[in-house]
């Protein structure tokens, strides 16, 4: 949490210098008779650059493809994407850059949780749209009461927390477990599992089981996987990204251990099943989107997959529709606010409850004016046959 509040002091210090006190009322900026410019900022060089690589080349499809069919409203859209390489100071710079410099008029899909949160401050005393970021972290949609500035922030990933319920529910549901346990990274993400877990134990009338944990970039899991399979937990929670989760598969399938998995977001990745391989055979996910599948897309995301290996040369991944939506969800919604486009007016279209429905089957996104979090549901996968298939869709804990 240190290095949180630093990144934040930071960023309100570079905010003050740039934009001085809180802006009393949004701002309208990057918009001409023929333009709108929008910004990100993702790492595209550094450890996440898995993510932002595909993540930018789906914003630049989205683009093309709406400025192809007309743009928003006669206006044609511009995109500006930085590189921030993981690195929260060069989020802030890229930031002050793209708000001063490109004066966009929305920041769209910006990644990471870290890298979001300080330059967070900065888009906000700006008056400028903060739209869509890709991580579930809370504080990307969650408004504080009196401070009218928290109504520029807006997303559309399902929470951690969400993610965990869910699956659970689901799995308690249908699998009728004796000990469901967890396994969980010692960080807050981790705490956002946890907190889940409890939650829905204590809504199932079910006592909690063993609750262990490991250091972020642990690689060793023997002892807690032994803990686990001691304890006779038939259910476990993974509360880990990609890697530490092939790692907890891997220990556990080795020693003869072979428990129920459930695990949500940053496990629910086509990474995951390629290379956990055999060992990942079995898990179940929850995720927001359907995996994507060359040899059986069809209609309109077959055209999507036909039009990104043209363009980039690769087939296009989960991680792409993080950018691509969140292009069409702005331009869907700045298309609503009408022709003479402003902050203030995009703003009341996307809390006027109308839906914005993607091409690839995940339910609609809607906000209202005390609810900036589009999404509430999310379908239940498993790893079958080597890749993630859908069981079932539109899944809630409550």
């Amino acid at each position: 949490m240190k290095n949180v509040v630093s990144v934040v002091a930071l960023s309100t210090a570079f905010g003050l210098a740039g934009f001085g006190p809180a802006l009393a009322q949004f701002k309208t900026q990057g918009v001409t008779d023929s333009e709108i410019v929008i910004g990100t900022h993702m790492d595209v060089s550094g450890p996440l650059k898995s993510w932002g690589v595909p993540s930018t080349n789906g914003m630049k499809l989205a683009v093309e493809q709406i400025n192809a069919a007309g743009g928003v409203n006669g206006r044609k859209l511009r995109l500006v994407a930085e590189d921030d390489g993981y690195d929260p100071k060069k989020a802030v710079l890229a930031t002050q850059k793209l708000i001063e410099k490109d004066k966009i008029f929305a920041m769209v899909s910006p990644m990471g949780s870290a890298t979001t949160l300080a330059p967070l401050p900065i888009v906000q005393e700006a008056g400028i749209l903060h739209l869509f970021p890709i991580t579930a972290a809370e504080f990307t949609y969650k408004m504080e009461p009196g401070k009218p500035l928290e109504r520029l922030k807006f997303n559309i990933f399902l929470p951690y927390y969400d993610n965990m319920r869910i699956g659970l529910k689901y799995i308690i549901d249908q699998k009728k477990p004796k000990n469901a346990c967890i396994i969980y990274q010692d960080d807050e993400m981790g705490k956002n599992f946890t907190d889940a877990y409890k939650d829905q134990l204590a809504a199932a009338n079910m006592k909690l089981g063993t609750m262990v944990s490991f250091k972020r970039g642990a690689t060793d899991f023997a002892s807690q996987v032994a803990k686990l399979k001691a304890d006779g937990c038939d259910l476990v929670a993974l509360g880990s990204v990609v890697r530490e989760s092939i790692g907890i598969v891997t220990t556990a399938k080795k020693s003869g251990y072979e428990p129920t998995y459930i695990c949500s977001s940053p496990t629910y990745v086509p990474e995951f099943p390629e290379l956990g391989k055999e060992y990942a055979e079995g898990v179940y996910g929850v995720g927001s989107i359907e995996m994507l599948d060359p040899a059986t897309a069809t209609g309109k995301v077959k055209e999507f997959m036909d039009a990104y290996q043209k363009a980039f040369g690769t087939i296009a991944n989960l991680q792409v529709t993080a950018g691509y939506n969140g292009v069409m969800a702005f331009a869907h919604y700045a298309k609503l606010a009408g022709k003479d486009l402003t902050t203030e007016k995009v703003l009341d279209a996307m809390e006027s409850g109308a839906e914005f429905h993607d091409i690839f089957g995940q339910p609609a996104i809607k906000f209202s004016k005390d609810n900036h979090l589009g999404v509430a549901s999310g379908q239940i996968a498993q790893v079958q046959g080597g890749k993630w298939k859908t069981l079932v869709r539109d899944q809630r804990f409550k």
